[in-house]
């Protein structure tokens, strides 16, 4: 394979030909802190690298600004509280390579939209305020004062304010996040698409409907301390979640027992070598996974509703001695319906779609019946299908059977991605927020808030598609490359007439303007804020509705970035004065927790209890008193006729997922070391007897076709690679297949993007990939 880059963070060339020498059957190791260290130090340098992780995660640091994934109390934190991805994610924030206005004059827009995202990235912090005018060929600097006060007056020129869409990433902070959603609403639209649209929507809608709550109920100490048995379905946590390795490993040593649902073996699932123990570097490490159910793509409905039907007959066999039926009773409605239903399923079907055995699956429930407390974690491989929603409520009918909800150790577990998704929502990032917290909104502010709904990512793309949309502002992310649909996503971002885009770095969605396009470079996460009113800090909400505050520890990377807070602020005070008070939220982010406290629920002396180490917890009422704010206020056992994506002779389902080397579209380098991949990243992983039924082999070059109500969707320039995934299925990275995915295939109720159950044919490749030599 030919050299592809002389970056140290292989981040400079384009990928080749990418090689395989198969998963890993462990993780981390000595290798994971080789790998931090060295990307660590190409990046930030010996004195970054010190100043940021001997703080990261602490009580008195800053949270990383990777993923959401819960910490240990502040007396059991170690030194190094951080994984590999979660070094990657800060250095990768905190370079000291710099992106200013030298670079665009030395690159086109023209140019830098034959560029990847992964290059795109890697050229650093974006140091000054940016604006392409119409019909330009460079982005050239522009002043804040002008760049806010033009975003204001078109703004305030448009002929309705739903005009306007305000999108969000998840990691932009409590206090941005509220007041963001307050710019927006004193506008008079709740056009307000996140990411949680694309990612845990389907979760927050099965489990709002069926426990009353859009989020889930367990705690840090609930997987360490009180779970018997907890099963991981549809997520890779040694990637996605790596510091959750670590909980499961004390888990596993309490005598906890470990489950695995996915279509691919990741290598998370095998031996952890924790890196800050003898066992872990020296030694053997801990299996953590006890049983590998490797469900076919799509095959999680089944497979519960298999768990449920195993459950209930146990119950015939020896009644009242495995169901709960006092917290059935008491708790639950909906009990004898779904048990009518379940009695019906055929075991045929069962096996067919979650293309497991009946066998496997009783096995399975072996573990279930033996376990007093069972915790059930999941994320976007049961997210983003059609049936995602059923699939969620399945899930928690098979929580509800045993009682196991409400209690230590029990619950539905969402792992949410990234690091204050969650956080923005409660904060009132949503297109349909209910009336209550409106009404709280219009009496602290004096303002009659919009009632109508708004747009969610999916229909966002749709109204810019359709040219219902003038202005496009981005808090965060990487909206072109985030969405599905990518040529369509980037043909609608084109029509608006302006996109702003608060940011850290470059990204694809930068140099997929509309007829004009500002960049807004901001603090972050790891960098002090200070302002009129002396320091700041910000407060993130992590997966387990911990609430905790965040201290940047850096130097800001130039003089000309603001904080989001302070970009919003100034903003809505070009936009509407200061009738509002903007300039003291600006000045002093206690007055937006303030706000906060009297908006929404649970945030009582915020201000206080923020303080103390380690934060508060959020209350959640089925947690809490096993009480269920729903429609019957009861829990809900629901019917879900096991439903699972099909694809007709000669087509795979593709399920997209990420490297090792990524976190979300960011890409960090070019290798996947626990897949064995290595130098790229077009790779389709297909099991061996479709590669010989397709006549391919291992590293031949193949298209992916997508086959769609409205057409198809090509993907040029894949190497086929042999690996261990279910018969008929297939995997590739995203956001490269983000391509294949039509905008119209979303999940049912929540809309969200259908990405892990893509029909594709996969065929010999007719054009080499973008960037890839023939």
């Amino acid at each position: 394979m030919a050299d592809r880059t002389t970056d140290p963070t292989g981040a400079a060339g384009p990928e080749e030909e990418p090689t395989s020498s198969g998963p890993l059957k462990s993780s981390v190791g000595m290798h994971g802190i080789t790998e931090s260290a060295r990307y660590s130090l190409a990046e930030m340098g010996p004195g970054r690298t010190l100043r940021t992780l001997s703080t990261l995660n602490h009580a008195d640091g800053f949270d990383c600004p990777s993923c959401a994934w819960g910490d240990p109390r502040p007396e059991h934190r170690k030194t190094a509280e951080f994984c590999e991805n979660g070094v990657k994610a800060v250095a990768w924030e905190a370079t000291r390579k710099r992106v200013d206005a030298a670079f665009f004059a030395e690159h086109s827009l023209a140019e830098l939209r034959t560029r990847d995202g992964h290059w795109l990235e890697a050229q650093g912090r974006l140091s000054q305020p940016m604006h392409l005018a119409p019909g330009a060929t460079h982005y050239t600097p522009i002043t804040w004062e002008e760049a806010l006060t033009r975003t204001a007056g078109r703004l305030r020129g448009l002929t309705d304010p739903d005009r306007a869409v305000f999108y969000t990433s998840g990691r932009t902070s409590n206090e941005a996040a509220f007041l963001y959603q307050l710019l927006a609403r004193r506008l008079g639209t709740n056009n307000l698409p996140d990411c949680s649209n694309m990612c845990h929507e389907s979760s927050g809608a099965a489990l709002a409907e069926t426990i009353g709550l859009g989020k889930g109920v367990i705690s840090y100490e609930d997987i360490t301390e009180h779970a018997d048995l907890i099963v991981i379905v549809g997520q890779n946590p040694g990637t996605c979640h790596p510091r959750m390795l670590t909980a499961l490993e004390d888990a596993k040593r309490r005598g906890a027992r470990i489950i695995a649902a996915n279509p691919l073996p990741e290598a998370g699932f095998g031996r952890y070598h924790n890196p800050q123990t003898v066992r872990g570097l020296a030694g053997p490490g801990t299996l953590l996974a006890d049983r590998y159910l490797p469900v076919r793509v799509n095959g999680d409905l089944a497979l519960f509703a298999g768990l449920n039907r195993v459950v209930l007959d146990r119950e015939d066999a020896r009644p009242g001695t495995v169901l709960d039926h006092d917290f059935i009773d008491r708790h639950c409605d909906g009990f004898d319906a779904a048990a009518a239903a379940w009695r019906k399923l055929d075991w045929s079907r069962i096996e067919a779609m979650s293309g497991l055995s009946r066998r496997l699956i009783e096995a399975c429930a072996d573990d279930v019946l033996a376990a007093g407390s069972v915790i059930v974690c999941w994320a976007m491989g049961l997210t983003q299908h059609r049936n995602a929603v059923p699939t969620i409520r399945e899930i928690v009918d098979f929580l509800l059977l045993r009682g196991n909800i409400g209690r230590p150790g029990a619950g539905p577990a969402p792992i949410r991605g990234h690091s204050n998704v969650q956080g923005d929502r409660t904060m009132g990032i949503w297109e349909k927020m209910p009336d209550a917290f409106l009404d709280r909104l219009r009496d602290e502010f004096g303002f009659e808030p919009p009632r109508e709904p708004g747009v969610d990512t999916v229909d966002a793309i749709r109204a810019m598609r359709d040219g219902a949309v003038d202005v496009f502002v981005g808090l965060g992310g990487n909206f072109a490359q985030a969405t599905p649909d990518t040529d369509v996503t980037e043909a609608a971002l084109a029509r608006c007439g302006l996109t702003v885009h608060i940011a850290t770095k470059l990204n694809r969605s930068h140099v997929c303007p509309g007829t004009e396009s500002l960049l807004l470079p901001c603090l972050g996460r790891t960098e002090r804020d200070i302002q009129a009113g002396g320091e700041q800090f910000v407060t993130v909400e992590d997966t387990m509705a911990m609430v905790h505050a965040s201290h940047g520890r850096l130097r800001p990377g130039t003089p000309h970035l603001r904080s989001e807070i302070a970009i919003i602020a100034d903003l809505g005070h070009a936009l509407f004065g200061d009738g509002l008070g903007w300039q003291a939220m600006r000045d002093d982010y206690a007055v937006i927790r303030r706000h906060i406290e009297h908006v929404v629920p649970g945030f009582h002396a915020y201000e206080q209890r923020v303080r103390q180490p380690g934060g508060f917890m959020l209350p959640r009422a089925p947690r809490d008193s096993r009480t269920f704010p729903t429609a019957t206020g009861k829990a809900r056992f629901t019917v879900n006729p096991p439903t699972a994506a099909e694809a007709p002779p000669g087509h795979l389902l593709l399920t997209t997922v990420r490297s090792h080397d990524q976190f979300n579209t960011t890409v960090y380098g070019l290798d996947d070391r626990y897949r064995g991949i290595k130098g790229g990243r077009r790779v389709v992983f297909l099991n061996r007897d479709d590669l010989r039924d397709l006549h391919l082999h291992d590293g031949d070059l193949v298209d992916l076709v997508s086959v769609n109500a409205d057409g198809e969707r090509r993907a040029p320039g894949f190497r086929a690679v042999r690996y261990p995934v279910p018969r008929g299925c297939a995997a590739g990275y995203f956001p490269e297949t983000n391509v294949l995915v039509a905008l119209d295939s979303t999940a049912e109720t929540s809309n969200t993007p259908a990405s892990k159950s893509i029909v594709i044919r996969v065929e010999p490749a007719t054009t080499p990939a973008p960037g890839v030599p023939a």
